[in-house]
């Protein structure tokens, strides 16, 4: 019949206050003897709490952040099955005790504390009991011969399939040899590394006799009473480090998903020094474990393609200071529209990761002004408007064709150019929630009056907010024109991945010296804004040089 128990948590060693990462059940769902609950870490260990028992979560004690210690409560089960042995629970199984009281000096696999000295001495660390786990693989050797350790300094990471440990100094001193390599597996007792530990004995060591004594004490005053058998920790158990007992591998399939990547708590600690999102890195060690080269090699890999690809940065900046505006007058507090907080972000990026530079120039383009009014009419009888927009397309999708570098990106790691064979243009549009940027699409190979159309449709379904996704992805080269509103030049944003942008402002007529008087002349202002890790200042030169040619005489556009 099902009843209702409490799970604790059971005896982890000599450990308390251990912060939960993760929980992996929530309520209502099944789970079977063993499986694990939940996630805790400490300085020196990352480890999963097993189920004592199957059955349904009906309800959870704890959250993500709390700190707890052996005897806990950690949820509540209707249990359905046998708790397994070794458990601890609200209704702890009768008879034979867990663990025989252990007798000084029975377990020779156990290392003893070596008894204090006048002087130094040579001492063998072998590995502690670390409860019924065998043959763990070493992933991090934490030391090398020189170094100094101190009591509870890590000196090696293991990792088993359910718990990642690292394992600290029982004394103080100068390593002398490492007896392990990256790839051993160990078990209880084997040789760690060998140090010249100093002379004055640890605190801990000088008390063990003490905790001895008094463990022994109240174990035969429990024995007298005749009390329920205690599950404490056994005499000497302060003396090692101990974890619990974990899943058995058959259940990794039932533990929860999007759990963290692997990586020892000194890795971890790491990482947050450096502001690095662990889920971005990837794991170079024994089962995609990361250790800390990946982490400084992802930093650099980063740092490198300046983050061309949205991944974001692999540092924090610091926060904008927060003022109390209204101290100095009346203020009302808006919301920033949906559109702006989007962009933003993306602009943002874009300008602290990509190396920006500008190009300045000026178009000739009083022909071509004459050229597109008179072709009003002609516009009119095909159902269209011809502004000086399309016309600016079509000379920008030339130009590209001879620059192919300027609509190109670079890949993920920032080592390669990815060269696209299609012509896709975005278009900036000022609608009244922000700046959007639809696509136009193949404009290489589409008229000026198939073009006009495209940006007629693209601008009315920007202001009525009925663009797609689709609509807005795939361009290669975007173009900003602030000519109907004004300005004498600007400095365009790269919209990354994305390597360059078009700025153009308000043309305006001005004196242009022919070689033997001024005259007359409507000047475009340009602005090409290009990432300087794929566009050099020649190239982009170039680039401005043949789009004015073409804009000065759109007969060209047919060579």
């Amino acid at each position: 019949m099902a009843r209702l128990q409490d799970v604790l948590l059971p005896d982890i060693g000599d450990f308390a206050d251990v912060e939960i990462i993760e929980i992996l059940v929530a309520p209502g769902d099944r789970i079977e003897p063993e499986q694990s609950l939940l996630t805790l870490e400490s300085d020196k260990a990352t480890m999963e709490i097993p189920a004592p028992t199957g059955g349904l979560v009906k309800e959870l004690k704890v959250s993500v952040g709390n700190k707890v210690k052996e005897g806990d409560l950690l949820l509540t089960l209707e249990a359905g099955t046998n708790p397994r042995p070794n458990a601890v629970s609200s209704a702890p199984p009768a008879g034979k005790p867990e663990t025989e009281p252990a007798t000084p000096g029975a377990d020779p696999q156990t290392p003893a504390a070596a008894a204090p000295t006048g002087e130094d001495e040579q001492v063998e660390v072998r590995l502690p009991d670390i409860g019924d786990f065998s043959e763990i693989p070493v992933i991090e050797i934490l030391v090398k011969p020189g170094d100094r350790v101190a009591v509870d300094q890590s000196l090696v990471t293991l990792e088993s399939d359910k718990a990642t440990m690292e394992i600290p100094s029982t004394h103080r001193g100068e390593v002398i040899s490492v007896a392990v390599e990256v790839g051993d597996k160990l078990s209880q007792g084997d040789l760690v590394l060998t140090l010249l530990a100093q002379a004055q004995p640890d605190e801990a060591q000088s008390k063990a006799p003490e905790t001895l004594d008094q463990a022994a004490a109240s174990a035969s005053a429990s024995a007298a009473e005749a009390a329920p058998i205690a599950t404490g920790p056994l005499p000497g158990e302060t003396e090692r480090r101990q974890a619990p007992v974990m899943p058995r591998p058959e259940d990794a399939a039932a533990i929860a998903k999007g759990r963290k990547p692997h990586a020892s708590p000194a890795v971890r600690r790491f990482a947050r020094e450096l502001g690095v999102d662990l889920s971005l890195v990837k794991g170079s060690g024994p089962k995609g474990r990361i250790v800390k080269d990946d982490v400084q090699g992802y930093v650099k890999q980063t740092l490198a393609k300046g983050a061309a690809d949205g991944t974001g940065l692999p540092f924090q900046l610091p926060a904008a200071p927060e003022i109390d505006y209204a101290r100095f007058g009346e203020v009302e507090l808006v919301e920033l529209p949906r559109i702006k907080k989007i962009s933003g972000r993306r602009l943002h990026l874009g300008w602290i990761s990509v190396p920006h530079v500008t190009q300045f120039d000026e178009a000739d383009i009083t022909e071509l002004e004459a050229f597109r009014k008179s072709q009003n009419e002609t516009a009119s009888a095909e159902g269209v408007k011809l502004t000086f927009l399309p016309i600016l397309l079509k000379a920008v999708a030339k130009a590209l064709d001879r620059f192919p570098n300027l609509k190109a990106s670079l890949t993920g790691d920032g080592e390669r150019l990815v060269l696209k064979r299609f012509t896709h243009l975005g278009v900036a549009v000022d609608t009244p929630g922000g700046l959007v940027v639809p696509v136009v699409r193949d404009v290489d190979k589409k008229g000026i009056y198939d073009l006009a159309r495209d940006l007629m449709e693209a601008s009315a379904k920007a202001r009525e907010s009925k663009l797609l996704p689709g609509d807005m992805q795939g361009g290669c080269f975007t173009v900003s024109s602030l000519g109907g509103i004004g300005g004498t030049a600007f400095t365009p944003i790269v919209n990354a991945p994305e390597v360059a942008i078009l700025g153009v402002s308000r043309s305006e007529m001005k004196p242009v010296w022919d070689g033997s008087a001024f005259v007359p002349r409507l000047m475009l202002p340009l602005s090409l804004s290009y990432d300087h890790r794929v566009v050099d200042g020649a190239e982009a030169v170039r680039f401005t040089g043949l789009l004015c040619e073409l804009l000065e005489d759109i007969r060209r556009l047919l060579l």
